[in-house]
């Protein structure tokens, strides 16, 4: 048992030094051997766990997403007002993106990357499905704009990594009345005009 969870701690250690590394250095600068020495391995040992640099980035961007999306949708139910769910849904999302600074740091750099393959970014939607659910049901009552997914997560979800990212730098705080005017932003960026 003791074995497993050294094993266990060996690669969560690796995620955690990927996660560090791409966020201080981007993708490019940050070699397997960096990797290794800041998680206290030999880089052999990398790929224990790991195929290649692709492979890790790849898994620990899928890894990060089904943390994120666990966080978002921990106290959705699929029977809420689509407006209350959505409500709900970004909220979360802003807290994580806020408390969870460097998780969030990273997945904004994944999606902004050719480094992450097309597969992993599948894996990843997947994570996204009870929110692409809710605005499907949005669509069809009448309440979010026909747009697609694409789009609707343009608008209302991805304002907030710019939010984040402005407010690590220390060049604007995300106070409460912020948060609920940027929740009304993106909420009317896509809900049907009435």
């Amino acid at each position: 048992m003791a074995k497993l969870q050294k094993s266990i701690d060996k690669r969560n250690a690796l995620v955690k030094a990927t996660i560090e590394l791409v966020n201080n250095n981007g993708f490019h600068a940050t070699p397997m051997s960096k990797i290794a020495k800041m998680a206290n391995v030999s880089p052999a040992t990398i790929y224990l766990y790991f195929e290649n640099k692709q492979d890790l980035v790849n898994k620990t961007y899928v890894e990060v997403k089904a943390e994120y999306t666990k966080y978002a949708f921990a106290t959705y139910n699929e029977t809420m007002p689509v407006e209350a769910g959505f409500r709900l849904i970004w909220n979360r999302i802003a807290d994580f993106k806020l408390k969870e600074c460097e998780n969030a740091m990273f997945l904004a750099q994944c999606d902004n990357t050719p480094m992450i393959d097309e597969l992993s970014r599948q894996e990843g939607i997947k994570h996204l499905q009870p929110l692409l659910d809710l605005w499907e049901r949005g669509r069809q009552e009448g309440i979010i704009k026909p747009l697609s997914d694409y789009l609707l997560y343009a608008y209302a979800i991805n304002p907030l990594s710019f939010l984040m990212i402005t407010q690590k730098r220390g060049v604007f705080t995300l106070d409460k009345a912020h948060l609920e005017e940027a929740y009304q932003s993106a909420w009317s960026s896509i809900k049907v005009c009435q």
